[in-house]
């Protein structure tokens, strides 16, 4: 189909991070094929094209949730004042454990539905949950549902970890192949390797998926990993193998431009210089590191060095929402109290490592901004309510103000998943039933709690 939006302000992220504050942009098909300022041409008024007032509104780029675990969609709130390892001993790895597909479905359905509301058109999910081998198929299928673009980052470890959750060598390699066999000619859904934490994981299986995934992707393959997310994770990699993470993952070849370090709180300045020579990106999930406590990521320095920084919510049991909105706003106010310099980052910072440097991270460089050529997922966004408006600078809005509730239009590949508030099934094309499929959530995590004894407030309100 063909979309035009007119009478808009259209913020780009472009090279230059142009924004019309009154202009245009229309699609074809899955690609945007002319924007400006001002009214539109009468060429682009032609064809059979649907046209949207955009009048109050701003359209910017589908923002990359670069680093999420969607099974945790069941687990929200249940890691309220936890550190890390505690958090995984006492819910996580219990209940993570018995997980049946079905439930790992629907927490993926839900949770990419609140990506879709948030402005997210690409996610990142690090499925490391495989009691059962067909939970990484069912989750998707879940994705293949809701429409987004999606990479299944199949998280493993084989040691050190929860024995429910442990897989070896072989059980990796095979069930990666199989997921691949199933959908690797997707158009929106790509697997990658995605080592869990590097205590958990051995030399030699990296090495392993790190060769397997060699030329997978278009080349870029992709290794997702999590890395020096807290102190305590750095000083047992040095306890154990005598360097801390950047270094040890360097050693043994995982890193390069298609890797993706997830959090990277804890880094010196040498594994700064690593990861900048490398062409490795970052994902920041400030709300999930503020959350669990973890520490402050030295953002400004890694942007400086020209290290491509993604951003993301964490998984909804360590954040407690996958809200890349509430995600804009942390990432500058964190860093803005942390240094006590206002001027440390702006909102444009912000919207490129939602956007750009998501579209780094997700390994796709025709996403992340609206230029001619590149792919039409959008989103438009209503500015006129009382919790944002007026609006003075459009950048500045769309990151302190603006909230999923002001969402009205999403475009993924040019087709329509969110229109005037409502997501759009895309098997059917009709309107999703959230109500039913909220409920069918709450009865799949009370019976999954029930699994292992453990009572929340679910219970009580049955």
């Amino acid at each position: 189909m063909s979309l035009l939006v007119v009478d808009a302000a259209i913020v780009t992220v472009d090279d230059d991070f142009t924004v019309h504050e009154k202009g245009w942009i229309r699609t074809e098909g899955d690609v945007i094929v002319g924007l400006g300022s001002g009214d539109p041409p009468a060429s682009a008024r032609g064809g059979d094209v649907t046209v949207i007032d955009g009048d109050g509104h701003a359209v910017m780029p589908g923002m990359v949730n670069a680093h999420t675990h969607l099974f945790q969609t069941l687990f929200r709130g249940l890691g309220d004042d936890k550190s890390l390892l505690d958090w995984l001993r006492d819910y996580i790895w219990p209940a993570a454990g018995v997980m049946t597909a079905a439930e790992a479905e629907l927490a993926a359905r839900v949770g990419l539905l609140e990506n879709l509301r948030s402005g997210v058109t690409s996610v990142i999910d690090h499925a490391y949950i495989h009691p059962d081998p067909s939970i990484d198929d069912a989750m998707c299928r879940g994705a293949d549902a809701v429409g987004l673009r999606y990479v299944l980052a199949r998280g493993w470890c084989d040691r050190n970890y929860d024995p429910k959750l442990q897989e070896t060598l072989p059980e990796i390699l095979s069930r990666a192949d199989d997921l691949r066999a199933t959908w690797g000619e997707h158009p929106r859904i790509r697997i990658e390797h995605a080592p869990l934490i590097p205590w958990g994981c051995s030399d030699e299986a990296m090495k392993a998926t790190i060769a397997a995934s060699v030329g997978w992707n278009d080349g870029f393959g992709g290794l997702h990993v999590h890395c020096a997310e807290t102190a305590i994770e750095v000083a047992m990699s040095v306890e154990e193998r005598g360097l801390r993470h950047v270094p040890w993952l360097a050693s043994i070849g995982a890193l390069g431009p298609n890797t993706q370090l997830a959090h990277s709180v804890w880094l010196d300045d040498d594994e700064l210089a690593l990861i900048a020579a490398s062409g490795a990106s970052v994902v920041h999930c400030p709300v999930s590191n503020m959350y669990l406590a973890s520490g402050v990521a030295r953002i400004p320095e890694m942007l400086a060095m020209g290290i491509p920084v993604s951003l993301a919510s964490d998984g909804p049991g360590s954040n407690n929402r996958q809200d890349l909105f509430e995600v804009l706003k942390a990432s500058v106010l964190l860093q803005k109290v942390h240094t006590l310099n206002p001027m440390i980052l702006q909102p444009e910072d912000a919207l490129r490592m939602a956007c750009r440097g998501g579209a780094v991270s997700f390994g796709m460089p025709s996403i992340g901004a609206l230029t001619i050529g590149r792919k039409a997922d959008l989103v438009m966004v209503d500015l006129q309510s009382v919790f944002v408006a007026p609006v003075h600078r459009v950048p500045s809005a769309l990151v302190f103000n603006v909230t999923p509730r002001d969402v009205r239009l999403v475009l993924v590949d040019g087709e329509v998943r969110m229109r005037d508030g409502f997501c759009i099934d895309a098997f059917t094309g009709a309107i999703v039933d959230e109500r039913a499929l909220l409920s069918q959530a709450a009865d799949a995590a009370r019976t999954l709690f029930d699994r292992i004894n453990l009572k929340t407030g679910l219970h009580a309100r049955a």
